[in-house]
Parts: C-alpha cells; sequence; structure tokens
C-alpha cells in the first residue's frame, strides 16, 4: 500500500466517526441572525478535546459583535506543528441563515436518509469541520515524517462578511499561515470569487392621507423611479464579462423593500436594499461611485405629482465584501487537490471562480494564498443550501476528506 492508501484506509476505518461529529455539530444551531455562534464553538472545542485536539478560544469583544448585529462570537484555532516548513491553515465557518420554512427533516437532527445527511450547514459548511478535522487525524496517524503544520481555523462570521472571524482573527495576529483552504466545493478547486457591495437605500417623501395624496409626496413612486434605473445597469453589465472561467458578468439585485404605514396613508419612507455582484476584476471604489451616481441622478429626474416636494434620499454602505483573486502562491495547493481529486473522485478537477463571495477573500487580501476546496456542495442547488432541506452526500464528505488528507500529506512530507 501507498501512503495515499494508508490514508485512505484510515478515513473508511473511521468514516462512521467523523459523520456522527458532524451530526454533532449540525445538531447545535448557528442561526445568524441572531448569531448566538459561542456556544457551538464550545461543543466543537469538547469535541475536538475528545480525539487530543487543543482548541484555543478567541472570543470577539461583545462591543464588537453587537455592533455587527450579533451576539457572540467565539473562534476556534487548533495548531499541530510537526517541524520548520509552511503552515497550512484549513478554515471552514459554522454561522448560516436560519433554516426558513418547507423542511421534511428535522433542520437541527442530522438525520441520514438515502445516503445524504440532512440539516442546516450540513453541506455549508459544518461539513469541512468535519472533512479537515479528519484529514488532519488521518495525516498523523500516518506518522509520516513531516514538516511544517497544520491550523484549524473554525470561525463564525461568513454570513455578514467574515470581518468578526478570519479577519479578526488576521487583524490581532493570532494567525498568519503560509497557505490555506476553506471550506467549498468537492468537485472543483475555487480559485478566485465574485465580490459584494451591498448598500441601503432611503426613500423620504411625505405622508399623507391616501383620499389626498396630492398633499403628500410618495416614496414609493421615487423608489420606483430608482428602481427603474438601477435595473437598468444590469442589462449593460450583461457586456461586461470576467476572464475568470466560471465567472460571467457583474449584476445586481434588490433583495429587500420596506415602507409604509397603512393601506389608507400614502408612504413617507421606503427602504431598499441592493446586492451588487463585483466581478475580480472590477474596482469596488468605482462601483460605489457608480451605483451611487446612478441614484443621485434619479432623484435630480424624478418629478413629484402636483403639489408633491421632491424626495430626498440617504444612501448608506452595508458590506463591502472584495473579490478573491488568484495569488501565484496557490499553485501547489491547486496542482496537489486537482491531482488528488482525480484520483480519488475518477474525474478531472477543474480550477475555476464562483460567483458566489466568501471571506476566503480576507486571507487572500492579507497576502496569504488560497483557495476552496471542501465536501460540499458539489453545487448549491443540490445540497439545498439557504433552501429548505439542506443536504451533504456522504460519500462526497468521504471522498473530499481523502483528497484534503492525501495533500497536506504532498505539501508536508519532509
Amino acid at each position: 500500500m501507498t501512503d495515499h492508501d494508508r490514508l485512505d484506509a484510515w478515513i473508511d476505518a473511521h468514516f462512521d466517526d467523523e459523520v456522527r461529529f458532524l451530526q454533532a455539530l449540525v445538531q447545535v444551531p448557528t442561526d445568524t441572525p441572531p448569531g448566538n455562534n459561542a456556544p457551538h464553538a464550545q461543543r466543537t472545542a469538547e469535541l475536538l478535546q475528545a480525539f487530543g485536539f487543543e482548541a484555543e478560544r478567541h472570543p470577539v469583544p461583545a462591543a464588537e459583535v453587537q455592533a455587527h448585529g450579533l451576539q457572540s462570537i467565539t473562534n476556534l484555532v487548533v495548531r499541530r506543528r510537526y517541524g520548520d516548513g509552511p503552515v497550512i491553515a484549513l478554515n471552514a465557518h459554522g454561522d448560516v441563515v436560519p433554516p426558513g420554512e418547507g423542511w421534511t427533516h428535522d433542520p437541527y437532527g442530522g438525520e441520514i436518509d438515502g445516503g445524504y445527511l440532512y440539516g442546516r450547514a450540513a453541506a455549508v459548511s459544518k461539513s469541512d469541520f468535519a472533512s479537515f478535522s479528519f484529514a488532519v487525524r488521518a495525516l498523523e496517524a500516518l506518522a509520516a515524517p513531516l514538516r511544517g503544520g497544520v491550523e484549524l481555523h473554525f470561525t463564525y462570521d461568513e454570513e455578514f462578511g467574515g470581518e468578526l472571524g478570519p479577519g479578526w482573527l488576521l487583524r490581532n495576529g493570532i494567525t498568519r499561515p503560509d497557505l490555506m483552504i476553506a471550506a467549498g466545493f468537492s468537485y472543483q478547486v475555487v480559485v478566485a470569487h465574485n465580490g459584494c457591495l451591498q448598500m441601503e437605500v432611503t426613500v423620504h417623501g411625505q405622508m399623507s392621507h391616501a383620499a389626498i395624496p396630492d398633499s403628500g409626496t410618495d416614496a414609493l413612486q421615487g423608489a420606483t423611479h430608482i428602481l427603474n434605473a438601477l435595473y437598468a445597469l444590469n442589462r449593460d453589465y450583461k457586456a461586461v464579462r470576467s476572464r475568470v472561467d466560471g465567472i460571467d458578468h457583474p449584476y445586481l439585485n434588490v433583495g429587500l423593500i420596506a415602507g409604509g404605514t397603512n393601506t389608507n396613508v400614502v408612504p413617507g419612507k421606503v427602504v431598499l436594499k441592493l446586492d451588487r455582484r463585483m466581478i475580480p476584476e472590477e474596482d469596488p471604489a468605482q462601483v460605489e461611485a457608480s451605483l451611487r451616481a446612478t441614484i443621485e441622478a434619479a432623484v435630480r429626474s424624478y418629478q413629484p405629482p402636483r403639489g408633491g416636494r421632491d424626495i430626498r434620499v440617504d444612501v448608506r454602505r452595508l458590506l463591502l465584501a472584495r473579490s478573491m483573486v488568484p495569488l501565484p502562491g496557490n499553485r501547489p495547493l491547486v496542482e496537489a487537490l486537482q491531482r488528488n481529486g482525480e484520483a480519488v473522485f475518477g474525474e478531472p478537477i477543474p480550477a475555476v471562480g464562483t460567483p458566489l463571495y466568501t471571506d476566503v477573500r480576507l486571507y487572500t487580501e492579507a497576502g496569504i494564498p488560497g483557495v476552496i476546496y471542501g465536501a460540499g456542495p458539489r453545487t448549491v442547488l443540490e445540497s439545498n443550501a439557504k433552501r429548505a432541506d439542506e443536504r451533504l452526500n456522504l460519500e462526497d464528505l468521504r471522498r473530499a476528506t481523502k483528497v484534503v488528507a492525501r495533500t497536506l500529506l504532498d505539501l508536508l512530507r519532509s
């Protein structure tokens, strides 16, 4: 048997333990919002301790957490050092959107049905708490001479942008790995992703009685005028193409509209929240300036009804997540994952970009070469990520764990 075969055999022999580990993680809710994630970190640390991994607990100060609209965050770092050489970080996030409606399985049950494990965060990305932990266990069980080290980074702020997760660990000097792999997609190596700009647009009009609408200014009509200007940008965005395989063009989505007080009242205020996805080639500052200019031009061109007053608009940035761009040093990671992925999955593993955005960008912004690779989902739709009945194919979990373990061995073998 080769060393790769021995790693595979260890993972197969301990796979039931890995599945139970993942079930235990799914059974502790991490809905964000509200974002009370410290209890999950506590449970994860206990599970890691059971097989000899000491997790450093790094609570983010309450004031910082609450300022971001969350309740509690404790990030975990496990350090495994084998000698002089590169340190490879393995990062997965535990926070996840609330389950919502329509589930046929308990979202916190970790139930297994038809070869799939069901539960909120089963695929994104508690699956890689399991794949990364058991890949490191397999590596150490091999007892091969190694150099460098591995760190597990289990963080809790991906849904709100990552600044209090990986960003907080990096800013505070708690970690500085040489390379990193983040939770992701089991059938491809992701080397780049879109950026995301989220903004809140508040349109102020003047309330009035619906029986005498001309005595006020309808904020919803003004918001509709702005919406038409914003949606017109989407037609132009389709002509802007990315050079990164897997990423097409920028796009804009208005995901939330709120306003008004009652059906018989002309609305005096309407709030829009928009999401602008940026391809890696775009400059975030220019994108934001363009959006603000479009909104300002729409406000100037709006004609209120006779007797009405002009609308007034406030624009506030909610989130700026820059794109992940490939760094030259990621080549060893990409090649090792592709080579081992093809051996385990029996098919070529492409290196591509994705239109999603993640907190992995915070590592690359800090100059740390990284890629996205993990147990799931193969596709967002297949896994029902962020939808009812989120699920993970357990064979994907098994095979991705083998790929990560083999890759760590290839990169750290002395």
